[in-house]
Protein backbone atom coordinates (compact mmCIF):
# COMPACT_ATOMS: atom_id res chain seq x y z
CA UNK A 1 0.00 0.00 0.00
CA UNK A 2 1.82 3.37 -0.62
CA UNK A 3 1.42 6.62 0.90
CA UNK A 4 -1.58 8.13 -0.60
CA UNK A 5 -3.64 4.89 -0.66
CA UNK A 6 -2.53 4.48 2.98
CA UNK A 7 -3.38 7.79 4.26
CA UNK A 8 -6.86 7.59 2.21
CA UNK A 9 -8.00 4.21 3.54
CA UNK A 10 -6.63 5.68 7.23
CA UNK A 11 -8.35 8.22 7.17
CA UNK A 12 -11.57 5.99 6.16
CA UNK A 13 -11.13 4.00 8.56
CA UNK A 14 -10.85 6.38 11.36
CA UNK A 15 -14.21 8.48 10.36
CA UNK A 16 -15.65 5.03 11.05
CA UNK A 17 -13.92 3.86 14.34
CA UNK A 18 -14.52 7.81 15.33
CA UNK A 19 -18.70 7.79 14.44
CA UNK A 20 -18.96 3.93 15.70
CA UNK A 21 -16.93 3.16 18.71
CA UNK A 22 -17.04 4.50 22.52
CA UNK A 23 -14.15 5.91 24.44
CA UNK A 24 -13.29 3.04 26.76
CA UNK A 25 -11.00 6.05 28.91
CA UNK A 26 -11.12 9.23 29.56
CA UNK A 27 -8.82 11.16 27.35
CA UNK A 28 -5.51 12.47 29.02
CA UNK A 29 -4.91 15.69 29.85
CA UNK A 30 -1.70 16.96 27.38
CA UNK A 31 0.93 18.89 28.71
CA UNK A 32 4.30 18.46 29.91
CA UNK A 33 6.00 15.50 31.47
CA UNK A 34 8.44 15.33 34.53
CA UNK A 35 9.66 11.82 35.65
CA UNK A 36 10.48 11.43 39.19
CA UNK A 37 13.32 8.90 40.03
CA UNK A 38 12.37 5.96 42.37
CA UNK A 39 15.66 5.55 43.61
CA UNK A 40 17.94 8.91 43.69
CA UNK A 41 19.11 9.39 40.22
CA UNK A 42 18.42 12.90 38.20
CA UNK A 43 14.96 12.18 36.82
CA UNK A 44 14.66 13.07 33.11
CA UNK A 45 12.41 15.71 31.68
CA UNK A 46 9.73 14.82 28.28
CA UNK A 47 8.02 16.79 26.25
CA UNK A 48 4.92 15.66 25.69
CA UNK A 49 4.96 16.33 21.95
CA UNK A 50 4.98 13.17 19.88
CA UNK A 51 4.42 12.32 16.41
CA UNK A 52 1.74 9.32 16.51
CA UNK A 53 3.68 6.10 15.81
CA UNK A 54 3.18 2.08 16.32
CA UNK A 55 6.06 -0.05 16.64
CA UNK A 56 5.69 -3.92 16.57
CA UNK A 57 7.43 -7.08 16.06
CA UNK A 58 6.75 -8.38 12.27
CA UNK A 59 3.64 -9.97 12.42
CA UNK A 60 2.26 -6.98 12.98
CA UNK A 61 3.16 -6.10 9.19
CA UNK A 62 2.78 -9.45 7.61
CA UNK A 63 -0.94 -10.64 8.98
CA UNK A 64 -4.40 -8.85 7.07
CA UNK A 65 -6.69 -11.81 7.52
CA UNK A 66 -7.87 -10.66 3.86
CA UNK A 67 -7.95 -7.42 4.60
CA UNK A 68 -6.69 -3.83 3.48
CA UNK A 69 -4.73 -3.39 6.34
CA UNK A 70 -2.07 -4.67 8.60
CA UNK A 71 -2.52 -4.40 12.46
CA UNK A 72 -0.09 -1.60 12.49
CA UNK A 73 -2.07 0.35 9.62
CA UNK A 74 -5.27 -0.35 11.51
CA UNK A 75 -3.92 0.82 15.16
CA UNK A 76 -2.48 3.46 13.47
CA UNK A 77 -5.87 4.96 11.59
CA UNK A 78 -7.56 4.66 14.95
CA UNK A 79 -4.94 6.78 16.57
CA UNK A 80 -4.80 9.42 14.26
CA UNK A 81 -8.93 9.30 14.03
CA UNK A 82 -8.74 9.92 17.79
CA UNK A 83 -9.45 6.80 19.64
CA UNK A 84 -7.89 5.85 23.08
CA UNK A 85 -4.48 4.43 22.11
CA UNK A 86 -4.89 1.34 23.85
CA UNK A 87 -8.45 0.64 22.05
CA UNK A 88 -6.46 1.56 18.75
CA UNK A 89 -3.61 -1.22 19.38
CA UNK A 90 -6.15 -3.83 20.13
CA UNK A 91 -8.32 -3.12 17.11
CA UNK A 92 -4.67 -3.34 15.68
CA UNK A 93 -3.78 -6.73 16.60
CA UNK A 94 -7.19 -8.08 16.39
CA UNK A 95 -6.36 -8.92 12.74
CA UNK A 96 -3.78 -11.47 13.43
CA UNK A 97 -5.72 -13.14 16.20
CA UNK A 98 -8.39 -13.57 13.82
CA UNK A 99 -6.40 -14.31 11.11
CA UNK A 100 -6.67 -18.27 10.62
CA UNK A 101 -3.44 -18.01 8.41
CA UNK A 102 -1.28 -16.79 11.25
CA UNK A 103 -0.29 -19.54 13.24
CA UNK A 104 1.51 -17.58 16.30
CA UNK A 105 -1.55 -15.97 17.48
CA UNK A 106 -5.53 -16.24 18.63
CA UNK A 107 -7.44 -18.06 15.75
CA UNK A 108 -5.48 -21.41 14.33
CA UNK A 109 -2.37 -20.67 16.96
CA UNK A 110 0.11 -23.41 17.44
CA UNK A 111 -1.39 -25.72 19.90
CA UNK A 112 0.16 -27.15 23.15
CA UNK A 113 1.34 -30.70 23.64
CA UNK A 114 -2.43 -32.49 24.03
CA UNK A 115 -3.40 -30.31 20.88
CA UNK A 116 -5.31 -27.72 22.23
CA UNK A 117 -4.67 -23.76 21.19
CA UNK A 118 -4.29 -21.83 24.92
CA UNK A 119 -3.45 -18.42 24.71
CA UNK A 120 -1.81 -15.36 26.60
CA UNK A 121 -2.25 -11.69 26.66
CA UNK A 122 -1.50 -8.63 28.66
CA UNK A 123 -2.21 -4.05 27.86
CA UNK A 124 -1.10 -1.87 29.32
CA UNK A 125 -3.15 1.79 28.74
CA UNK A 126 -0.35 4.27 30.16
CA UNK A 127 -2.96 7.39 30.88
CA UNK A 128 -4.87 5.64 33.26
CA UNK A 129 -1.46 3.68 35.00
CA UNK A 130 -3.58 -0.13 34.56
CA UNK A 131 -3.24 -3.11 32.61
CA UNK A 132 -5.02 -6.25 32.33
CA UNK A 133 -4.39 -10.09 31.63
CA UNK A 134 -5.14 -13.18 31.09
CA UNK A 135 -3.05 -16.82 30.17
CA UNK A 136 -3.62 -20.17 29.43
CA UNK A 137 -7.02 -19.14 28.11
CA UNK A 138 -9.30 -21.50 25.72
CA UNK A 139 -11.75 -20.81 23.47
CA UNK A 140 -11.76 -17.10 22.61
CA UNK A 141 -10.16 -15.91 19.41
CA UNK A 142 -9.24 -12.58 20.67
CA UNK A 143 -7.61 -12.75 24.16
CA UNK A 144 -6.21 -8.92 23.96
CA UNK A 145 -9.69 -7.85 24.34
CA UNK A 146 -10.49 -9.85 27.29
CA UNK A 147 -7.21 -8.93 28.93
CA UNK A 148 -8.55 -5.16 28.58
CA UNK A 149 -11.77 -6.12 30.10
CA UNK A 150 -9.85 -7.28 32.99
CA UNK A 151 -8.13 -4.07 32.88
CA UNK A 152 -11.35 -2.36 33.04
CA UNK A 153 -13.35 -4.40 35.18
CA UNK A 154 -11.82 -6.02 37.77
CA UNK A 155 -9.65 -4.88 40.30
CA UNK A 156 -6.92 -7.63 39.26
CA UNK A 157 -4.50 -7.64 36.85
CA UNK A 158 -4.22 -11.51 35.48
CA UNK A 159 -6.92 -14.29 35.43
CA UNK A 160 -5.71 -17.74 34.14
CA UNK A 161 -7.31 -21.08 32.75
CA UNK A 162 -10.82 -22.08 33.52
CA UNK A 163 -11.58 -18.90 35.40
CA UNK A 164 -10.34 -16.90 32.80
CA UNK A 165 -12.68 -18.30 30.43
CA UNK A 166 -15.53 -18.22 32.68
CA UNK A 167 -14.94 -14.53 33.10
CA UNK A 168 -14.96 -14.17 29.26
CA UNK A 169 -17.95 -16.01 28.90
CA UNK A 170 -20.10 -14.00 31.32
CA UNK A 171 -18.87 -10.58 29.51
CA UNK A 172 -20.73 -12.29 26.20
CA UNK A 173 -17.52 -13.65 24.63
CA UNK A 174 -18.11 -16.30 21.88
CA UNK A 175 -16.51 -19.65 23.69
CA UNK A 176 -15.47 -22.10 20.67
CA UNK A 177 -14.60 -25.51 21.40
CA UNK A 178 -11.41 -25.74 19.81
CA UNK A 179 -9.39 -22.62 18.29
CA UNK A 180 -7.52 -25.19 15.46
CA UNK A 181 -7.72 -24.74 12.02
CA UNK A 182 -7.09 -27.82 9.86
CA UNK A 183 -3.53 -26.33 9.32
CA UNK A 184 -2.95 -25.98 13.06
CA UNK A 185 -3.94 -29.62 13.89
CA UNK A 186 -2.06 -30.55 10.60
CA UNK A 187 1.16 -29.17 12.12
CA UNK A 188 0.67 -30.54 15.74
CA UNK A 189 0.11 -33.99 13.86
CA UNK A 190 3.11 -33.53 12.61
CA UNK A 191 4.93 -32.77 15.31
CA UNK A 192 3.47 -35.57 17.59
CA UNK A 193 5.30 -38.06 14.20
CA UNK A 194 8.69 -36.51 14.96
CA UNK A 195 8.62 -37.60 18.71
CA UNK A 196 10.79 -40.57 19.10
CA UNK A 197 8.47 -42.10 21.76
CA UNK A 198 10.95 -44.33 23.18
CA UNK A 199 12.07 -41.16 25.27
CA UNK A 200 8.72 -40.70 26.64
CA UNK A 201 9.77 -42.44 30.16
CA UNK A 202 12.03 -40.06 31.11
CA UNK A 203 10.55 -36.48 31.37
CA UNK A 204 13.68 -34.30 30.84
CA UNK A 205 14.77 -36.45 27.50
CA UNK A 206 10.92 -35.88 26.66
CA UNK A 207 10.89 -32.43 27.25
CA UNK A 208 14.15 -32.19 25.08
CA UNK A 209 12.35 -34.39 22.50
CA UNK A 210 9.29 -32.23 22.48
CA UNK A 211 12.04 -29.20 21.73
CA UNK A 212 13.64 -30.76 19.34
CA UNK A 213 11.04 -32.22 17.05
CA UNK A 214 9.35 -28.42 16.77
CA UNK A 215 13.41 -27.08 16.19
CA UNK A 216 13.77 -29.88 13.51
CA UNK A 217 10.18 -28.49 11.73
CA UNK A 218 11.84 -24.73 11.94
CA UNK A 219 14.78 -25.94 10.32
CA UNK A 220 12.75 -27.94 7.36
CA UNK A 221 10.54 -24.65 6.49
CA UNK A 222 7.51 -25.94 8.31
CA UNK A 223 6.69 -23.08 10.38
CA UNK A 224 8.02 -19.75 10.61
CA UNK A 225 10.21 -18.88 13.41
CA UNK A 226 7.59 -16.08 14.93
CA UNK A 227 5.15 -18.88 14.42
CA UNK A 228 6.91 -21.29 16.32
CA UNK A 229 7.66 -18.26 19.84
CA UNK A 230 3.95 -16.88 18.67
CA UNK A 231 3.53 -13.70 19.62
CA UNK A 232 2.87 -10.00 18.96
CA UNK A 233 3.79 -7.13 20.72
CA UNK A 234 2.61 -3.56 19.65
CA UNK A 235 3.04 -0.52 21.12
CA UNK A 236 1.64 3.38 20.24
CA UNK A 237 1.57 6.85 20.77
CA UNK A 238 -0.43 9.74 20.05
CA UNK A 239 -0.14 13.12 19.38
CA UNK A 240 -1.23 14.08 23.01
CA UNK A 241 1.91 11.84 23.92
CA UNK A 242 -0.21 9.12 25.48
CA UNK A 243 1.49 5.24 25.39
CA UNK A 244 -0.49 1.92 25.73
CA UNK A 245 0.98 -1.20 24.53
CA UNK A 246 -0.60 -4.79 23.92
CA UNK A 247 1.34 -8.11 23.85
CA UNK A 248 -0.94 -11.12 22.65
CA UNK A 249 0.19 -15.16 21.60
CA UNK A 250 -0.47 -19.28 21.50
CA UNK A 251 2.79 -19.48 23.09
CA UNK A 252 5.97 -21.83 22.82
CA UNK A 253 4.28 -24.57 19.82
CA UNK A 254 3.46 -27.67 21.60
CA UNK A 255 4.28 -26.31 25.24
CA UNK A 256 3.35 -28.05 28.01
CA UNK A 257 -0.54 -27.72 28.86
CA UNK A 258 -0.99 -24.73 31.43
CA UNK A 259 2.54 -22.92 30.49
CA UNK A 260 2.64 -19.18 30.52
CA UNK A 261 5.39 -17.44 29.33
CA UNK A 262 6.11 -13.94 29.57
CA UNK A 263 3.89 -12.32 27.14
CA UNK A 264 1.07 -11.79 30.42
CA UNK A 265 3.55 -10.79 32.72
CA UNK A 266 4.21 -6.96 33.52
CA UNK A 267 7.50 -6.04 33.17
CA UNK A 268 8.03 -9.50 31.09
CA UNK A 269 6.64 -9.34 28.34
CA UNK A 270 5.39 -5.87 28.33
CA UNK A 271 5.63 -2.66 30.07
CA UNK A 272 4.33 1.36 29.64
CA UNK A 273 5.41 3.89 31.76
CA UNK A 274 3.25 7.00 30.09
CA UNK A 275 5.95 9.63 31.25
CA UNK A 276 8.91 7.40 29.54
CA UNK A 277 7.64 4.95 26.70
CA UNK A 278 6.76 1.33 26.49
CA UNK A 279 8.65 -1.84 25.35
CA UNK A 280 7.60 -5.83 24.43
CA UNK A 281 9.17 -8.48 23.70
CA UNK A 282 9.13 -11.90 21.23
CA UNK A 283 10.90 -15.01 21.61
CA UNK A 284 12.06 -17.32 24.32
CA UNK A 285 10.01 -16.18 27.37
CA UNK A 286 11.60 -18.08 29.80
CA UNK A 287 14.47 -15.96 29.41
CA UNK A 288 12.63 -12.54 29.29
CA UNK A 289 10.53 -13.47 33.10
CA UNK A 290 14.16 -14.39 34.71
CA UNK A 291 14.83 -10.80 33.61
CA UNK A 292 12.02 -8.52 33.62
CA UNK A 293 13.52 -6.90 30.72
CA UNK A 294 10.46 -4.67 29.57
CA UNK A 295 10.97 -3.35 32.42
CA UNK A 296 14.55 -2.69 32.75
CA UNK A 297 14.31 -1.23 29.34
CA UNK A 298 11.53 1.42 30.29
CA UNK A 299 14.01 2.25 33.65
CA UNK A 300 16.72 2.47 31.05
CA UNK A 301 15.15 5.10 29.06
CA UNK A 302 13.49 6.77 32.12
CA UNK A 303 17.20 7.46 32.75
CA UNK A 304 18.08 8.92 29.83
CA UNK A 305 18.78 6.00 27.28
CA UNK A 306 17.48 5.87 23.69
CA UNK A 307 15.47 2.95 22.90
CA UNK A 308 18.36 1.39 21.26
CA UNK A 309 20.50 1.93 23.74
CA UNK A 310 18.10 0.48 26.19
CA UNK A 311 17.12 -2.31 24.74
CA UNK A 312 20.60 -3.50 23.56
CA UNK A 313 21.26 -2.84 27.22
CA UNK A 314 18.14 -5.59 28.37
CA UNK A 315 19.94 -8.32 25.70
CA UNK A 316 23.03 -8.13 27.19
CA UNK A 317 21.26 -8.57 30.89
CA UNK A 318 19.87 -11.65 29.59
CA UNK A 319 22.67 -12.72 27.74
CA UNK A 320 24.61 -12.51 31.06
CA UNK A 321 22.06 -14.31 33.22
CA UNK A 322 21.78 -17.33 30.74
CA UNK A 323 24.14 -19.80 32.44
CA UNK A 324 22.65 -22.85 31.87
CA UNK A 325 24.70 -24.99 29.57
CA UNK A 326 21.74 -26.53 28.23
CA UNK A 327 20.99 -22.97 27.20
CA UNK A 328 24.19 -22.38 25.77
CA UNK A 329 25.57 -22.74 21.87
CA UNK A 330 29.02 -24.28 21.44
CA UNK A 331 30.76 -20.51 21.33
CA UNK A 332 28.99 -20.21 25.13
CA UNK A 333 26.50 -18.12 23.76
CA UNK A 334 22.40 -18.17 24.48
CA UNK A 335 20.99 -20.78 22.26
CA UNK A 336 17.98 -18.88 21.55
CA UNK A 337 16.68 -15.51 20.01
CA UNK A 338 14.99 -13.27 22.00
CA UNK A 339 13.63 -9.42 20.06
CA UNK A 340 12.24 -6.23 21.57
CA UNK A 341 10.54 -3.31 20.77
CA UNK A 342 10.78 0.31 22.62
CA UNK A 343 9.18 3.23 22.21
CA UNK A 344 9.91 6.89 23.80
CA UNK A 345 7.96 9.98 25.03
CA UNK A 346 9.58 11.09 22.07
CA UNK A 347 8.25 8.68 19.45
CA UNK A 348 11.70 7.22 18.83
CA UNK A 349 11.67 3.21 18.45
CA UNK A 350 13.67 0.68 18.37
CA UNK A 351 14.18 -3.03 17.26
CA UNK A 352 16.52 -5.00 18.53
CA UNK A 353 17.32 -8.87 19.04
CA UNK A 354 19.83 -11.19 20.28
CA UNK A 355 20.81 -12.21 16.69
CA UNK A 356 20.11 -10.93 13.57
CA UNK A 357 19.28 -14.44 11.58
CA UNK A 358 15.71 -15.77 12.13
CA UNK A 359 13.42 -13.24 12.15
CA UNK A 360 15.54 -10.43 11.40
CA UNK A 361 13.21 -7.71 10.89
CA UNK A 362 10.21 -5.30 12.97
CA UNK A 363 7.63 -3.56 11.59
CA UNK A 364 6.59 0.32 12.32
CA UNK A 365 4.04 2.49 11.25
CA UNK A 366 3.64 6.14 10.70
CA UNK A 367 1.78 8.99 8.34
CA UNK A 368 3.93 7.55 5.49
CA UNK A 369 2.61 4.37 6.24
CA UNK A 370 3.28 0.89 7.56
CA UNK A 371 7.67 -0.27 6.51
CA UNK A 372 10.01 -3.05 7.78
CA UNK A 373 12.80 -2.19 9.14
CA UNK A 374 16.28 -4.44 10.13
CA UNK A 375 16.24 -5.86 14.03
CA UNK A 376 19.32 -4.44 15.45
CA UNK A 377 21.60 -7.68 16.75
CA UNK A 378 23.73 -7.62 19.90
CA UNK A 379 25.31 -10.92 19.15
CA UNK A 380 26.77 -11.87 15.61
CA UNK A 381 25.97 -15.54 13.92
CA UNK A 382 23.50 -17.49 14.90
CA UNK A 383 22.22 -18.94 17.84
Amino acid sequence: MDRRNFVRTAAAAGLGAATGATAAHPAAHAGPHRVESLDGAPYVRRSHAARPIVVSDITGYDARNGGPMNALEMAYSRIVAGDDVLDALIAGVNIPELDPEETGVGFGGLPNGDGIVQLDACCMHGPTRRAGGVAALEGVRTPSRVAQAVMQHTDHHLLAGRGAQDFARQLGFTIEADLNTAESRRLWLEWKRRLDSSRWLDPAERAQASLDAGLSMLRDGLIAEHSFWGTISCNGINAAGDIAGVTTTSGLAWKIPGRVGDSPILGAGLYVDNDVGAAGSTGRGEANLYNLTSFLIVENMRRGMSPKDAAMDGLRRVRANTVERRLLNDRGEPAFNIRFFALNKQGEVAGCSMYATGESQYAVCTANGSEVRPLEPLLSGSD
